[in-house]
Formats: C-alpha cells, structure tokens, sequence
C-alpha cells in the first residue's frame, strides 16, 4: 500500500518552500521551544518589554511572529497563501485576535469574519473560514445558558446576538461556495457551542458538509459524542461536518476541574488520546458518505492511518470530503508530503496585529513544550535540512 510507505522525513519536500534563513529562524525558534524555561522566562519579559514600550515588536515579528503567522492582516497574507498554494496546501484564515469583550467588540469581529469571506472567496487557495464563538459572544453568559441558570432578559438577547452572528457569518461563506469551521473552546461552555454549531448544519448542511464541528478527542466523552453527533444528522436529514483535533486546553481543564471538585473530562494518558482520535477516525470514514471529515493533526501515524483507510474504500485523494490539516509553522514534513502525492491538505493561517496575536503565540510556544517530543521533533527536521543544504 501506497499510504504505508509514506515518507515523513522527506525534508527536500517538506521545506522546498523556505529559504535557508527562513529555516536557521525556525530552527532558533524550535530550539528555544525545546527549553520550558526558556518559553516561560520568553513570555514575562515579553509582556514587560510592551508595558515598558521597549522596541520589542520588531523582534518578535521576525522570530515567532514570522514561523506562526501568516502577516498583520488580511492582505498581509497573500504571500504566505500564494506560496503554500504553489506547493498544493490550501489556507485556512484564522483571525487570531482577541477582541473586546463586549457586543461592539463581537460585532468587530463578525464584520472582519465577513471581510476573510469575501477574500476567500476570490482565492482558490482557500476553501475553509473559521469561527471561535469567545469572539462573537460572552463566554460567561455561554456557561450560565450551558449550567442551565436563569438568564435575565437582556442576556437571552445577547446569546441570540451571538447565533445571529454565527448564522450571518455561515450564510455569507455558503453562498460563496465556502466551509466554516466552528473552533472548539473550554467544555464548561463547550455543549452550548455545540448546540448552534449543529442548529447551522440542519439549516445549512442539506446538500452537502458547510458547517464543521470540532471534536476535542483528548477529552474521555468526545468518542461518543461525535458517534450520536452523526447519528442525529442522519436521523435529522443532514451532513455532519467534523474536524478531529486531540486538544488545546489540557492543563486548563485539569487545572479547573480539580479546583471545583469533578471529574477531570480529559483522559489520563496520551495512548487513551491516540487510540481515541484514531478510532474517530475511522468512524468518520466508516460514514463518509453522510459526513465531511478534516483531521486536524500533527500525529504522523493518524496521517498515515487516514491515508490507508481513504485508499481501502477507494477514496480519490482529492475528495473534498476529506481533508488533512495543520498549523502553519508545525509539521511542514506531513502537510507537504501529503500535498505533494495528492491529497486535500490545507494549512491553519493566524494573522493579526503582532501585539494583539501575542496571547495565540504565547499558547502555541506553550503547547510546543507541552507535547512530548513536538518541538523536538520540528527542530531535529529543521536541523537535518539545514544540513542537506549545506552539503547539496
């Protein structure tokens, strides 16, 4: 089997579309990630230096600005989408500002959701648009409405707002020929986001997967959850969309469970977390037909999975009803292996005033050091282009 032999120490296809500085950069960033001291230390005097408004910004855009994002704004991205473009990996624009708290705030980033549609829309490159809901609406009124407390007047409106927003955002992607992703978030308000994401699919997912749920698989519920996900869709009359990712907030949830007292909802090893999201897997593809799938993964052995299942049931690698993903900066080595033989493969693009991203930069360098091997395994690839460069 073709999938089997797929090779994702291929650095020559990995990184054909950096230069060598670009690289001797990552390989400076990885490096530092390695070290959670290093990433801790990073984070202090980062915010300090702002709050001092030290001439910081410049050093940050060109160190883990540059290896995490696409450029400041929309436009800014059009070179970071091109050049992917050229080597077969799609984009996915991913807004990674966290705006004001507030219903303008909301409203702001509903219309700049609105803005990527229309810019999606004239570039072939980019198939998806995504959603995080903290954006469009309060996540404190999201937990009272999930823990089913007595809402006020005036809170009932503004979580309508906040779906209204959604269903404005959904409408204007579908009629462009467009894909939402609805992000996944914390799970004490995560059942409420779930609730509109699938009252978008039963109006919107009638012909065919627009709409994307995203499932969490390191939490020990998230399994069966998407299984009576799809179930209903089907029961329902419509497609479910789901995108498979093993997890952002671990600590959090741990963290947050322990101090009120129940059960953490994340599984205790990270083989629970693999064996989970690989038999999600091929749940989805068992129901492919009624489903749109994007495995939003790092996982090399989930890659190649999904690639044998897909050449089993005799799935084109082209299916828009399939897709790999990752996040640019991460994992070159899987999304443009996997691009290069054919397949869907599209690239999660943040982009945003540098100083406004810092909180999304300062996650990612902290869920670099958290996943075992992860920064390690980017740099040793980083490193053995480098040198294969320097000896062509």
């Amino acid at each position: 089997m073709q999938s089997e032999s797929i090779n994702f120490d291929d650095t020559a296809t990995a990184f054909a579309h950096r230069s060598t500085s670009e690289l001797k950069n990552s390989h400076f960033v990885f490096s530092t990630m390695s070290m959670p001291w290093m990433v801790k230390t990073g984070t202090v005097m980062t915010n300090l230096a702002l709050k001092l408004k030290l001439p910081v910004k410049g050093i940050i855009k060109k160190t883990i600005f540059n290896q995490f994002c696409g450029g400041e704004s929309i436009k800014d991205c059009s070179n970071t989408i091109n050049r992917l473009g050229d080597h077969n990996v799609q984009t996915i624009l991913d807004y990674s500002v966290e705006g004001l708290k507030n219903e303008d705030g909301y409203d702001a980033t509903k219309e700049e959701a609105l803005r990527v549609i229309d810019f999606a829309s004239t570039n072939d490159h980019i198939p998806f648009c995504v959603l995080k809901l903290s954006g469009l609406g309060s996540t404190d009124l999201m937990t009272k409405a999930q823990n089913k407390e007595q809402l006020t007047e005036i809170e009932k409106t503004k979580l309508y707002n906040c779906e209204q927003r959604v269903d404005e955002i959904v409408h204007k992607a579908g009629s462009k020929g467009l894909m939402v992703m609805i992000d996944a978030e914390e799970s004490w308000f995560q059942s409420f986001i779930d609730g509109i994401a699938y009252r978008m699919m039963a109006k919107y997912n009638k012909e065919r997967p627009i709409v994307y749920n995203t499932y969490q698989m390191y939490r020990h519920d998230m399994l069966d959850r998407l299984t009576r996900a799809q179930i209903e869709a089907e029961v329902s009359g419509y497609y479910l969309g789901a995108k498979l990712v093993r997890g952002a907030y671990m600590e959090k949830e741990r963290d947050r469970a322990e101090e009120m007292g129940y059960e953490s909802p994340i599984h205790a090893t990270k083989e629970a977390v693999d064996k989970d999201y690989d038999e999600a897997l091929k749940f989805c593809m068992q129901h492919i037909d009624r489903m749109g799938l994007c495995a939003g993964t790092h996982n090399e052995n989930s890659s190649k999975l999904l690639a044998r299942l897909m050449e089993e049931q005799e799935i084109s690698k082209k299916d828009n009803r399939v897709f790999f993903a990752q996040l640019l900066g991460m994992s070159d080595n899987i999304s443009f292996k996997l691009a290069d033989l054919g397949y869907n493969v599209a690239k999660y693009v943040p982009y945003g005033p540098v100083e406004k991203v810092l909180p999304y930069l300062f996650r990612r360098a902290e869920e670099n050091t958290s996943i075992a091997g992860q920064s390690g395994r980017e740099y040793t690839l980083v490193k053995k282009e480098l040198r294969r460069r320097k000896s062509a």
